[in-house]
């Protein structure tokens, strides 16, 4: 598996897991909001600030045709260019939003929907591009982040292996060997049941790439699951409260929890270690407790040792219990007091 460099940053295999918070559109259209909840996500463990950056023109036409209508789940009601009228992040904000991630020594990239965006990303220095799920199919556009040397983040919610696949290739094909892949789920919120995280490292081990998850999700338990089978980057939404109604509020995680969900991961990696068959320290100073060969009965010299006498019980100063069945018939030398451990010099 590849390790990626973001900026000051690497994602791989020996490395922590990256936690980003996306901001998305729980700034509710204030710049002081946003700066507030980059701070917040910074207090509660964030490693990253993910944003995303297009113009609803950018994304889609204004028009109230029944294509343009969302019907079902979270947003239903709304028009996509309403929706995303509502929801996009001004651009003149950007810069300064990642002068002060960079302060807090947090990463700022974002997702760009758009060659222009893509360009005012790039100008900008941000360390890496994201592509959203619902772009994975936008080869051109792949291709056209792919060439700008940076590590390119895919997102691969909807898409069949194949078009994982397609996706990857374009990038390697651009002369960029630098990806990872995030699991996801694209339904806001996303069932436990739907994540099947297994793919997790099935990706990785496919792709030779780094792999981590965007999880919506409600709570944090899915995320640590993740982490415990490889996810080498974790995003999850965020906003300051819930009770600020906004698209994403629903699915995104308040400070507290994210906080909770962040020592949770941290916790998980230092559980996970490496593969070791070695005691440690603390087992060393308890291997006294474990069990041996102990005399449980005043025996005279000459007596046979049998099963009453000569018993596998804690601590462990006697012999060892896999000579239970040798030292059976066999006659003590001398007398023995009982609680005395067994050796081979009584016998």
């Amino acid at each position: 598996m590849r390790t990626i460099q973001m900026g000051s940053t690497w994602i791989g295999p020996s490395r922590p897991c990256l936690v980003v918070a996306e901001m998305s559109a729980n700034h509710h259209q204030s710049l002081q909001n946003a700066l507030e909840l980059l701070h917040a996500a910074k207090e509660s463990g964030a490693d990253a600030l993910k944003v995303q950056t297009y113009t609803p023109d950018t994304m889609t036409i204004r028009s109230d045709r029944e294509a343009f209508r969302i019907t079902r789940g979270t947003w239903a009601g709304q028009s996509l260019y309403g929706l995303y009228q509502q929801a996009y992040t001004p651009w003149e904000w950007q810069p300064r939003l990642k002068e002060e991630a960079e302060k807090l020594d947090m990463v700022f990239f974002s997702t760009p929907f758009d060659e222009t965006a893509v360009d005012f990303l790039h100008e900008m220095g941000v360390p890496a591009f994201k592509v959203a799920s619902f772009e994975l199919v936008d080869i051109p556009l792949i291709r056209y982040i792919a060439q700008k040397g940076k590590p390119v983040i895919l997102s691969t919610g909807m898409a069949t292996l194949w078009e994982i696949a397609e996706a990857v290739r374009t990038v390697r094909d651009s002369g960029n060997k630098e990806m990872i892949l995030l699991k996801c789920v694209s339904a806001y919120p996303a069932a436990p049941e739907d994540m099947h995280l297994r793919t997790i490292p099935n990706l990785s081990e496919t792709f030779g790439l780094p792999a981590g998850i965007s999880d919506h999700t409600l709570g944090h338990e899915i995320a640590l699951a993740a982490v415990t089978l490889g996810a080498r980057v974790v995003e999850k939404h965020f906003t300051l409260s819930r009770e600020e109604k906004g698209p994403d509020s629903s699915f995104s995680m308040e400070p507290d929890e994210f906080r909770t969900m962040v020592q949770g991961i941290r916790m998980v990696e230092k559980a996970l270690g490496t593969v070791s068959y070695e005691p440690t320290e603390g087992e060393l100073q308890n291997r006294v407790f474990r069990r041996s060969l102990f005399v449980v009965k005043d025996v005279r010299a000459g007596e046979t040792v049998t099963k009453e006498n000569v018993r596998s019980i804690r601590p462990g100063f006697g012999l060892h219990p896999r000579y239970l069945l040798q030292v059976m018939g066999r006659n003590f030398r001398k007398d023995v007091k009982k609680g005395t451990p067994l050796s081979w010099d009584l016998i």
